[in-house]
């Protein structure tokens, strides 16, 4: 059966498939929150059962380990079958059905596990179309439900799991709290996953509704939490101030000299590693049409809002370079009134986002370093906890891999396709990266005001038919290799 057939067979089932995406967002498969437990295995059963229905041979694979009372989610981890003389690249699609919580509840329109769908707020590209609201309509449970229709779509037509290409799956429901038991998964069953050659993940977004993109780099990270310490008790202010030092102040001192004038971060080797930019790649992503004012205007500010590394646009700065941001700064007295206290300790979060070629552990030792050598007088840090690492991955434009997917989404979408980078991490692609040794190709469909994580999540139909079709021709691609 051709694509044509696969391609008719969504048309013809569109109502059916968004069906079946609904019930799986009545599931509230709250990953992090013990008292969801049973309802994260039932979502992983949802998916297990409709890969299933799709040819594949998958089950679940329990990360749990009750006897060191260690929770954990079961993995939905399985693969189809390639026809015999296949000659493409065995794919290993990686999703996660776990959510985030629905809290504040109160701020939804409607129940978050209720979904439901909600006309186009009028006509043009520039406010929401026809949309599914719930948590998880966008992520990760839309775009992973388009990628099982896709799937679907090729059995029902062509009676062959993945129209007869090998594709192995990993779809986790740890995702939202960090993927705890993922690297161990991965160890586990490195063997397995090793006979992959490229990863597709469908958990990015477009260029803006009607625009599809591939997005082929994403940001690493490294995000720490430290304590200064200071006296070994809270003082008066008036008995001790200007006579000993005050952590609050010298850790607001010392962060602020994170950065030169011009935005540097000034850790020395912070930028040693830093692949430079091209003169291509900035007119490539100048052509893409970006109204960075609009963005600013968006968050409330104007023109002079573009602050950052000097001699860089704020889209070279998201896609391109490295930043570090104060994620968080407290201690002393915050409650209501007047407390005339200097505190004993000062607590900071301090995050960096990295590009392809930085190495985390070697920033996070940097910065180590960088504190120790700029211990206030008088103070000492605590030790700094590492909440989590990860990799910067960018898959090279001419990879084969990702022309087939750039050419199959063009053909699904009938749109030039553009070439985009991401700011933010995806820290199994780095995980992936560096333990197996696999490129990733993000193949997204969301939209910047899908409002993942937030209230009245959604996710537009428009934006789900595109990822559907464009899975469905992918497998074309692939077949014909």
């Amino acid at each position: 059966m051709s694509v044509d057939g696969a391609l008719s067979w969504l048309e013809i089932n569109d109502k059916a498939s968004i069906d079946r995406w609904m019930d799986w967002l009545r599931i509230p498969s709250v990953g992090t929150d013990p008292a969801h437990d049973a309802d994260t295995r039932k979502a992983a059963e949802w998916c297990r059962d409709h890969l299933r229905e799709s040819g594949f041979d998958v089950d679940l694979v329990e990360t749990a380990i009750p006897e060191k009372k260690h929770r954990g989610q079961p993995v939905v981890f399985g693969h189809s079958e390639g026809d015999p003389g296949y000659k493409g690249p065995r794919i290993l699609f990686y999703g996660h059905y776990d959510v985030q919580p629905a809290d504040p509840v109160e701020l939804w329109d409607s129940p978050p596990f209720e979904p439901v769908i909600k006309p186009a707020d009028g006509p043009g590209d520039d406010v929401p179309g026809e949309r599914v609201v719930a948590r998880g309509a966008q992520d990760d449970k839309g775009q992973v439900t388009m990628f099982l229709e896709a799937m679907r779509a090729w059995k029902e037509t062509s009676g062959k799991a993945a129209g007869g290409v090998p594709i192995t799956v990993l779809i986790e429901g740890e995702e939202e709290s960090g993927s705890v038991n993922l690297e161990r998964f991965v160890e586990q069953h490195k063997d397995e996953l090793a006979k992959c050659d490229v990863v597709l993940i469908s958990d990015t977004t477009m260029l803006g509704r009607g625009k599809p993109a591939i997005t082929y780099g994403v940001r690493g990270l490294v995000y720490t939490e430290f304590t200064l310490h200071g006296p070994d008790q809270d003082l008066h202010s008036g008995a001790w101030g200007g006579k000993c030092p005050n952590p609050l102040n010298e850790l607001a001192k010392t962060l602020a000299k994170l950065w030169d004038d011009d935005y540097r971060v000034t850790i020395p080797g912070f930028y040693d590693d830093v692949a430079p930019l091209t003169d291509d790649e900035r007119a490539q992503w100048k052509n893409l049409g970006i109204d960075e004012n609009a963005l600013l205007k968006g968050i409330g500010l104007g023109p002079e809002g573009d602050v950052g590394e000097k001699g860089f646009t704020m889209t070279e700065r998201e896609w391109a370079r490295p930043t570090c941001d104060i994620n968080g700064m407290w201690g002393g007295y915050i409650g209501e009134g007047a407390k005339t206290v200097i505190p004993s300790h000062a607590n900071a979060k301090v995050s960096f986002r990295l590009v392809a070629d930085q190495d985390p552990s070697k920033i996070l030792a940097s910065f180590k370093k960088w504190l120790a050598d700029n211990t206030p007088k008088g103070c000492r840090w605590s030790e700094v906890k590492d909440h989590g690492t990860g990799l910067g991955v960018t898959l090279p434009i001419d990879s084969d891999y990702l022309q087939a997917a750039r050419r199959a989404l063009k053909r699904a979408a009938d749109k030039d396709v553009a070439m985009i980078k991401s700011g933010g991490s995806i820290p199994v692609a780095g995980m992936l990266k560096n333990g197996l040794g696999l490129d990733t190709i993000f193949m997204g469909f969301g939209l910047e005001d899908d409002r993942i994580h937030s209230p009245n999540e959604k996710y537009e139909l428009s934006s789900f038919r595109m990822g559907a079709r464009s899975h469905v021709v992918f497998i074309d691609e692939l077949l014909n290799f």
